[in-house]
């Protein structure tokens, strides 16, 4: 009974979908493509794709060796299991028109099953056509539920993983895609800028992870020492990453465009800043340069850059990458001396990273790098930054209060903790009969 229970919520949500009266999509009739625009998004939606087994590797080879398989995999399924999510109504509950005029949900039926997105272009990007945007937005879903798997690495059982990201992209992920990069979206309207995803992506899957790190609670022998399996897979994982991430931040511009470079600038930028900064801070503090060090530094300048890339120049993208590896290193500082455990550091480094971000936007945030956004504290203007603190704190405890109670509700359908015993034996032989 409790294996058919995915299939069960999908076969509501199809029948609400059904049932739904129907609506005009968010669309417009093709008559502007541009085939520059449509190579650089078909290019940028494969790269944000390729993050995703490159999530797998950097993940991978930071756990323990009875559980690279396992870890690897709770990335690799996101590629299969929400692009169905997606195609079947999730795309058009996150940009299908907007339901109640709340600004919170779009009309499931808009885009279901992918109806409605062949001859049309996308209406806020008309360069493109709609399935293209669909499976550009598609890649950016995939890849934050598997960004929370850091934090409860080694311990959680694979089916009831498959439930609870399940139920977080519907619940959470969705709606906060639909607020923010919607037209008709309730933070869009309020002014709330996100360029590829810091509240969206990185803020939500990092408090989804703290709350996950504490429902879950700490590993069994977690007191002892955790040696990686692997370094040299995330350094490999680094790589992926950083390269796809250029189709995460310069694809959002949704453009081929001096926009688009100019957010492919900032990215590598801050990457480049953080990677030092965090090898620096390390130094300073009587640690030895390390390469897990400079691959966390490095992602944690492209978590923090990603909702400000396509808003701010290249000078202050030295700023953001600098400040968010100091104060993520000093988070996980902190968290290690606590008994959360977040086996990865997904909160430090990405939820903070994403909260690092969104604030810095609202400081150096300019009209100058983009005409469509708005000016911030660095220029003179304070209303975009206090939108960018009401935001944080909004999508920070929307976050985690949902996160917590999706995973009350799936150990409430399927245990999610393993047994001491699969946790000692490793999560690739207790879940899977596989092994390195």
């Amino acid at each position: 009974m409790k294996k058919i229970v995915p299939f069960g919520i999908l076969v509501i949500v199809v029948i609400l979908a059904l049932m739904y009266p129907g609506a005009t999509a968010a669309a417009k009739p093709a008559t502007t493509y541009v085939g520059a625009d449509i190579a650089w998004m078909l290019i940028s939606t494969a790269l944000v794709l390729l993050m995703t087994p490159g999530l797998a590797f950097f993940y991978g080879g930071m756990v323990r060796k009875k559980n690279v398989i396992s870890t690897m995999l709770q990335s690799f399924v996101c590629m299969g299991l929400i692009t169905i999510i997606w195609v079947v109504f999730g795309f058009s509950m996150a940009f299908g028109n907007d339901v109640g005029g709340l600004g919170l949900i779009g009309n499931p039926k808009s885009f279901f099953m992918m109806q409605n997105t062949l001859g049309v272009a996308w209406a806020a990007s008309p360069t493109i056509p709609v399935i293209l945007f669909a499976m550009f937005q598609l890649k950016f879903a995939v890849i934050t539920p598997a960004l929370i798997t850091g934090a409860f690495a080694e311990r959680i059982r694979f089916n009831s993983y498959l439930i609870f990201i399940t139920l977080f992209i519907i619940v959470i992920y969705i709606p906060l895609a639909h607020a923010t990069w919607h037209p008709q979206g309730y933070f869009f309207k309020m002014g709330v800028l996100d360029f590829a995803g810091g509240t969206v992506v990185h803020m939500s899957a990092g408090w989804a992870a703290l709350a996950s790190a504490l429902y879950l609670k700490k590993r069994t022998g977690a007191e002892e020492i955790h040696t990686p399996a692997r370094i040299s897979y995330v350094i490999l994982g680094t790589g992926l990453l950083w390269f796809g991430w250029f189709g995460f931040n310069a694809g959002s511009a949704l453009s081929s465009s001096e926009l688009a470079a100019t957010a492919l600038a900032t990215t590598t930028t801050a990457s480049a800043a953080a990677a030092m900064s965090w090898i620096f801070f390390d130094i300073l503090r009587g640690k030895k340069p390390s390469a897990m060090g400079a691959c966390i530094g490095a992602v944690v300048g492209l978590v923090a850059v990603t909702p400000a890339a396509g808003y701010i120049t290249v000078s202050s993208s030295l700023i953001v990458g600098i400040v968010a590896a100091v104060i993520s290193n000093l988070v996980v500082i902190w968290r290690s001396k606590t008994n959360i455990d977040d086996t990865l550091d997904v909160f430090p480094c990405h939820g903070v990273g994403g909260m690092v971000g969104m604030l810095m936007t609202g400081i150096f945030a300019t009209k100058t790098v983009n005409s469509a956004g708005a000016n911030g504290l660095a220029y003179g203007e304070t209303s975009l930054f206090f939108k960018h603190v009401i935001a944080l704190v909004a999508v920070s405890v929307f976050a985690f209060v949902g996160a917590f109670v999706l995973l009350k509700i799936t150990d409430l359908i399927s245990p999610l903790r393993v047994t001491a015993e699969e946790e000692i034996a490793g999560l690739d032989m207790s879940q899977h009969d596989e092994e390195l």
